[in-house]
């Protein structure tokens, strides 16, 4: 039932970022550098027609960076045509985003005129008075006409809360299946115990309790520690346990610093006495730890 529990979370943490994490912003596609390409040239076709040219060739249009696109206009337009044109423009290719429009000298790059997105949806302002600059006196000859998407705000909404949601069960999820997995090893221990509390590895016999191993009807005493030892790699076989790990179990947790190779003293003492029985062996990980394998 539990591992049911945790494989349904799985499945559904992950379905959850699936649905809400977007891949990457739309202003960074290159779908949309070319329509925002199209959207300036037709403006500025339409803003040399209102001042009476049809014939001029438009430049091409400059990508300074992922959100900065200009075109450069050397005949003279009206500010004032730039909103409505431009806005068209954008809509007309599909482009929703928030945006600054600049329109800059030729020479040295200086800001004459501009406004943006929110200067033409603002209805608290009148209609009239909305577009900055609208009206004042223009420097006649070559202007650059800008148009720059800003970073989009980084807020928690729907799909905020929905990822946040997603990770959470992800982490949950994760936590179950480690206690599923944990608990398989637990139970796969257990099934190794007879009811007196001997553990049997292979043809062995080991009782932790009374610090003896039997071997092929020989019985061994153990000492403390070394029935420490083989009890941890007996209630976890198959398993790589670290020498961090050991060392914490077997000594340091009462008190005991080992010195030297104690671990690989002791680990050397256990196998002569599993010797004798080839489906019950300690493997060292060169630089981990060991590992008690025991044959099924």
């Amino acid at each position: 039932m539990v591992k049911t529990v945790a494989v349904i979370l799985f499945v559904l943490s992950g379905w959850l970022f699936m649905q809400f994490v977007p891949v990457a912003s739309e202003t960074d596609s290159e779908h949309f550098a070319e329509n925002v390409n199209l959207a300036l040239r037709r403006t500025a076709h339409h803003l040399l027609v209102a001042g009476g040219d049809s014939t001029s060739r438009i430049l091409p249009v400059q990508q300074a960076d992922a959100r900065t696109y200009s075109v450069r206009l050397e005949h003279d337009f009206d500010y004032k045509h730039i909103p409505q044109i431009l806005q068209e423009s954008l809509t007309l290719h599909q482009i929703d985003a928030e945006y600054n429009v600049s329109v800059l000298s030729c020479d040295d790059g200086a800001i004459q005129l501009g406004y943006n997105l929110g200067d033409i949806t603002d209805s608290r302002v009148d209609t009239n008075n909305r577009i900055p600059c609208v009206g004042r006196w223009q420097e006649a000859g070559c202007r650059t006409l800008q148009i720059t998407f800003p970073e989009p705000r980084r807020t928690i909404g729907g799909a905020g809360w929905a990822t946040l949601l997603g990770l959470l069960l992800v982490g949950i999820s994760g936590l179950v299946w480690y206690q599923v997995i944990r608990g398989n090893s637990v139970s796969s221990a257990t099934d190794s115990v007879d009811k007196s509390g001997v553990i049997l590895l292979g043809e062995n016999s080991f009782d932790h309790a009374e610090q003896s191993l039997t071997v092929a009807g020989t019985s061994y005493s153990l000492t403390y520690r070394e029935s420490k030892l083989l009890n941890l790699f007996a209630t976890h076989p198959n398993q790589l346990l670290e020498r961090e790990l050991i060392l914490k179990l077997v000594w340091e947790d009462e008190g005991i610093t080992t010195v030297g190779r104690s671990v690989d003293v002791f680990v050397s003492r256990l196998r002569k006495l599993l010797r004798n029985d080839p489906s019950v062996r300690i493997v060292s990980v060169h630089g981990v730890g060991y590992r008690l394998e025991v044959d099924s």
